[in-house]
């Protein structure tokens, strides 16, 4: 574990690394390479690395006041099951900046039990949020450059 590191370096990411996979997740497939790098660009991001080798990585959106987003968490399957995902929420919810925020919001297909040790709950007023999902933009926008 101690051959492992979390950093909020931008410059330490290996933007291909974590393209590679988001660009594969099932939240956000085929989403192109300077998009990726738009949204780190913008964000709070956590690198894990192994060396210099990305792992794992998570994003957090934010005004670093009273709101939060995070997204785009991920460890490769070959580091799980050695806590990463765990060293990687409490850096995110240590962080200076990410301190007396109101409200983080996240959205999860399959990893509820993790984010639940930290706080996390279903919405407790679901009729009070909306949201303006458009899953295959990514697809939709591939196919106006190409006309």
């Amino acid at each position: 574990m101690s051959n492992y590191q979390i950093t909020t370096d931008p410059a330490r990411f290996d933007i291909e690394a974590v393209h590679a996979f988001l660009s594969h997740s099932y939240w956000s497939p085929g989403v192109p390479r300077a998009v990726v790098e738009r949204a780190i660009q913008n964000s709070l991001c956590f690198g894990v690395l192994l060396g210099s080798a990305q792992v794992g990585f998570g994003r957090v959106i934010t005004d670093r006041a009273t709101f939060a987003y995070l997204a785009d968490v991920y460890v490769l399957d070959e580091h799980r099951g050695k806590g990463l995902s765990k060293r990687l929420m409490d850096a995110v919810l240590g962080h200076p900046e990410l301190q007396g925020l109101r409200r983080m919001l996240l959205a999860t297909r399959d990893a509820h039990s993790l984010y639940a040790k930290y706080g996390f709950t279903p919405l407790a007023a679901p009729d009070r949020m909306m949201e303006r999902h458009r899953p295959n933009v990514y697809q939709e926008s591939a196919a106006e450059l190409k006309r």
